[in-house]
């Protein structure tokens, strides 16, 4: 890397990975899902330690950026959050509020779109078919396996593409 090439890009998912939802997967329990509800209790989220760590020691060498599954009208608490918490400052990519596809293609073309520019480095996240697609396509992943799995969660993610 010369001196005018921009660093790799270290590329970080939120739910589960830098943030607990753990406290409001309730809200996905009951049919039908209360999803308001869901998104509006982020901020309340406990930061998860291992996650934190890693985006900030990312940020040594990389331009951290966030790749969320969350919808664009969550981002004023997004932001608020990440700061509040101490992430690195870094763009974040959020699906567009009508946006009901699986994370696995909404996050893969966003990298793939990423990927044209510059170099990613690495992709954190906890959702198992995003890193199995992300894989396959050539990217490094971590697998943020550091918070509680959630079998509610993970059927929200696939089948209503809604985080």
């Amino acid at each position: 890397m010369t001196d005018s090439s921009p660093p790799p890009l270290a590329v970080f998912d939120l739910d589960n990975t830098l943030a607990d939802t753990a406290h409001r997967q309730h809200f996905l329990e009951g049919r039908p899902r209360n999803w308001d509800a869901f998104f509006a209790a982020a901020p309340d989220d406990q930061p998860l330690a291992e996650g934190v760590t890693l985006a900030v020691e990312s940020a040594r060498e990389c331009e951290v950026v966030y790749l969320t599954g969350r919808p664009e009208r969550c981002r004023r608490d997004t932001l608020e959050w990440l700061a509040a918490h101490g992430l690195p400052e870094g763009r974040v990519y959020m699906r567009s509020n009508a946006d009901r596809r699986p994370a696995r293609f909404t996050k893969l073309e966003i990298l793939r779109r990423l990927a044209r520019n510059r170099e990613v480095r690495v992709l954190v996240d906890d959702d198992e078919l995003v890193c199995d697609d992300a894989e396959r396509a050539g990217f490094a992943v971590v697998r943020a396996r550091w918070a509680a799995s959630s079998a509610v969660l993970e059927e929200a993610q696939e089948r209503e593409g809604r985080t």
